[in-house]
């Protein structure tokens, strides 16, 4: 009994597996630099739009090889311009993706995973449970699909987006090759030619990651931080419990360092009121950052039903911002975007077939808890 081939979806393929994939085709490889154009600058997902390919090779490559991108199954357009796109992917749950325009600057936040294995305790997708890794292709069709909606083509200075953030949901470093090759098609001229500068990875603290992740790529990186000290952090930030604060930082300040340039370590903290935005927080925040070059990025809670937590008042905020700021650090504070579609920061939530049963058991505590 013979059995089909399935066929290779060339969306996910960086430039150097193209070539591969076109060797083993018995390709010339300059038809890896032809095909990804297609693909990423004009939004292509029929070889027979390929004007340049020869009738020969698109009906050779519609034979062994597809380009297909993640299901829309909706999208928002929130009242402030944020856009929120819904898309399922092969596992069969539904993942969410955000567009945050700001004057110039276009940013994309893209998800890496189903769900969340983390689980930390100030956001929603954590409480969703995890299901699985989204594939390259399910990581860059995210980009593919915002830009086709846009109408944008890269190569154009004034494209819709410049910027992309793995900030959705899921813990990147996790999925670290599919990962690591999606975001080599964001910085690649034949993908979108996005500045290493201008893609950011964020990580919660997986700490052995980050060092692999210094030896592949150089984008730049955000430390989903939270917390000043190692006992919140271990209740805020669960990881924490594994690669402690010394760690964690050790090897976010060999990573900066290995960049060789002046680039800065973003720190990102989610501001809780009275949990961890008291002025005795700020201090220890300062010590703790005082031998890391980094800026820090402040974002106000983002509720959702039976949390636990409250947004801090804006007098707390900005105490906690001054303090910073009279200690040296550039300090800018992340305001709520996309609320009305739930597409804040901390409020992904997408449709999750939960493997870990964590949804399960944190909708039965709620239930307990009124």
């Amino acid at each position: 009994m013979t059995t089909i081939a399935e066929k290779v979806n060339l969306l996910g393929l960086t430039r150097e597996q193209l070539i591969e994939f076109f060797a083993s085709i018995g390709e010339k490889k300059f038809r890896a630099d032809q095909v990804m154009k297609w693909i990423h600058h004009f939004g292509v997902d029929q070889f027979s739009d390929m004007t340049n390919v020869s009738k020969a090779l698109q009906e050779k490559l519609a034979a062994c090889a597809e380009i297909r991108g993640p299901e829309i199954v909706s999208e928002d357009i929130s009242s402030d311009g944020t856009r929120k796109w819904v898309v399922r992917v092969a596992s069969g749950s539904c993942v969410e993706t955000v567009y945050i325009p700001q004057g110039t600057r276009g940013t994309l936040c893209v998800s890496s995973q189903a769900g969340c294995a983390l689980d930390c305790s100030f956001c929603s997708t954590g409480k969703q449970g995890f299901n699985s890794d989204l594939t390259s292709a399910e990581i860059i069709g995210q980009v593919w699909i915002a830009s086709k909606s846009f109408n944008s083509i890269p190569a154009t200075v004034d494209r819709a987006i410049t910027n992309v953030v793995m900030m959705g949901m899921g813990e990147p470093l996790l999925n670290f090759e599919n990962v690591v090759n999606a975001m080599t098609v964001m910085l690649d001229d034949f993908g979108y030619g996005i500045s290493k500068r201008k893609v950011t990875l964020s990580t919660a603290g997986v700490a052995p990651m980050i060092d692999k992740l210094g030896e592949r790529i150089d984008v730049a990186l955000a430390l989903s931080l939270h917390a000043p000290n190692d006992e919140l952090r271990n209740k805020l930030v669960p990881i924490n419990k594994k690669y402690p604060l010394n760690v964690v930082l050790d090897a976010c300040k060999r990573y900066m360092a290995g960049l060789g340039e002046k680039r800065y370590l973003t720190i990102e903290y989610t501001l809780l009121k009275d949990v961890n935005d008291l002025p005795e927080h700020a201090e220890q925040l300062i010590e703790l950052l005082r031998d890391v070059p980094c800026k820090v990025n402040l974002i106000p809670f983002n509720p959702f039903p039976h949390s636990g937590y409250e947004r801090p008042s804006n007098n707390a905020i900005r105490r906690f911002q001054d303090a910073l700021h009279h200690a040296g650090y550039s300090v800018t504070v992340r305001m709520p975007r996309g609320e009305d579609i739930d597409a804040a920061c901390g409020q992904l939530v997408g449709q999750v077939q939960d493997r870990t049963r964590r949804s399960e058991r944190y909708i039965a505590v709620r239930q307990v808890n009124g």
